[in-house]
């Protein structure tokens, strides 16, 4: 348990990281009006809070930056309060009074507003990635190489692909497999029919078909519901701009995990997370590629049932009361839009 002293002071060094990006000495911490103290006294209590794990020294520098278990302490002790200034509320008030038609619409525009509100990189999740469900699936015949696999989601829309028959299938084959799905899938969620095809629908298939290989590889193309445009991400190159991300390598890595849509979408799943705002510092991410980063994210929810999630994604030294308070506003906008357009 930190004194008093000592969280005050350790306050004073995260609030001036994240807006210098430069490591803090305790000169410029003692002279701060709000601290107080000598800066003997500070470098006491700064070899202290290094000691105890929640400040580094970098090697070229004599000041202090926070580690990431002292980014854990700051963000679990932040007082709530209203950090953004009026015209900032009312652009976000404003977008969501107007009465826009299409949820996807308000889901980009969404992702385009954090970016730009905190100059980080933004991702949401529309809410048909979790609450779509399958409801119907069918494989007709057009000839003896084509059919057209034919699904109907929980939401009322129809998909249609064209796919070929694997050679030897035969035409109670196909309907075993069509049987197969209905039974297997209805009401599963459309973006676990890939998960579920491969941990429970394969076996059945090894057992019921003599073509088993070959018509997983059909169905495999035929389940996947391109789950990418599901995904909305805005202000991807403002990592470029962070001083933490110079190393090329190091912004290539965070880019290309932006880019895989199923490990974003558990990362950001609302089912892992719950109600209310989460802050995953560094490697509470569990992935190298967030290794350096910060991933705040807020779920936004119809009668009480969590439709989709709200993420800011940027570098430790990030500004956590704004974004924070940013995404407590978005996502209750959220749920308050949703429950009015679905009463």
């Amino acid at each position: 348990m930190l004194t008093e002293r000592q969280r005050m002071i350790l306050n004073a060094i995260v609030d001036d990281y994240i807006r210098s990006a430069e490591p803090v000495g305790s000169r410029s911490i003692s002279k701060r009006g709000d601290v107080g103290y000598s800066p003997a006294t500070i470098r006491n209590e700064m070899a202290d809070l290094e000691e105890l794990g929640f400040l580094e020294q970098p090697h070229t520098s004599a000041g202090r930056i926070p580690s990431h278990k002292g980014y854990r302490y700051y963000v679990d002790h932040i007082a709530p309060g209203n950090l953004l200034e009026p015209a900032e509320l009312d652009t976000m008030r404003t977008f969501f009074a107007e009465k826009l038609n299409a949820m996807e619409q308000v889901i980009q525009q969404s992702a385009m507003i954090l970016s730009h509100m905190t100059n980080y990189t933004s991702i949401l999740l529309g809410p048909e990635v979790f609450h779509t469900s399958l409801r119907h699936f069918q494989l007709l015949s057009i000839n003896e190489t084509t059919a057209v696999a034919i699904i109907v989601t929980s939401s009322g829309q129809v998909e249609n692909k064209t796919v070929k028959i694997p050679q030897g299938v035969s035409v109670s084959e196909m309907e075993r497999v069509v049987n197969l799905l209905n039974s297997k899938l209805i009401n599963v969620p459309l973006y676990k029919l890939k998960s579920r095809l491969y941990s429970e629908i394969s076996q059945e298939l090894e057992r019921h078909t003599s073509h088993y290989e070959e018509l997983l590889l059909v169905l495999d193309s035929v389940l996947d519901n391109d789950n990418e445009q599901r995904v909305y991400l805005s202000g991807t190159t403002n990592m470029l701009t962070q001083p933490e991300f110079k190393d090329v390598d190091k912004v290539k890595n965070i880019l290309d995990l932006l880019e895989e849509t199923p490990t974003l979408m558990k990362m950001m799943s609302p089912t892992l997370g719950g109600e209310g705002i989460h802050v995953r510092i560094g490697t509470e991410n569990n992935h190298e590629a967030f290794a350096n980063c910060s991933l705040i994210t807020a779920t936004y929810s119809l009668e009480g049932e969590a439709l989709g999630t709200i993420g800011i994604l940027g570098p430790t030294r990030m500004e956590y009361a704004r974004v924070m308070n940013i995404l407590g506003i978005l996502s209750r906008d959220l749920t308050t839009l949703l429950s009015h357009w679905y009463k």
